[in-house]
């Protein structure tokens, strides 16, 4: 109940300053008197004692500010964390989903240190033949496969 008189008075508050507010007239208003029309004293200087929208909005703004700050102290001062088994509304409608069968939990991967990651080296080693090397034959077995060799 605090709550929503706060809110409605916030709320009046707040239309009520921005009613002021447009009302009043800027301090930039007589800015075209400095320049020929006028005396210059009166382009941003003192205007004298406040009038009653200017004395009005700054009370308005004082009640809107200590409105604000009331209601969030009372807001972070009033929560509190639910208890357990408290109404969850909806939500606690929704069963929890059941563990599958014949699950195994997956251990973490272990993180890498710096003294077991190797160092890169300084130069790159020459690029080594993709080619295999043909493998070592005998002498008999190169006869066999030489035709010119069997004619000797």
């Amino acid at each position: 109940m605090l709550l929503l008189t706060l809110n409605i008075l916030f709320v009046l508050v707040a239309v009520a300053m921005i009613a002021l507010i447009l009302m009043q007239r800027g301090a930039g208003a007589s800015a075209g008197s400095g320049f020929g029309g006028g005396a210059s004293a009166t382009v941003f200087g003192a205007r004298g004692s406040a009038n009653f929208l200017s004395k009005a909005t700054k009370w308005l703004a004082i009640t809107f500010f200590a409105i604000t700050l009331f209601m969030a102290w009372y807001a972070t001062h009033r929560a509190t964390a639910p208890a357990v088994g408290a109404d969850l509304g909806v939500m606690s409608q929704v069963p929890a989903a059941p563990a599958a069968p014949g699950a195994v939990a997956v251990p973490a991967a272990p993180v890498a240190t710096p003294s077991t990651v190797p160092a890169a080296p300084d130069a790159q080693p020459e690029a080594a033949s993709t080619v295999p090397a043909a493998p070592a034959e005998s002498p008999a077995a190169q006869q066999d496969a030489d035709p010119a060799a069997q004619k000797q």
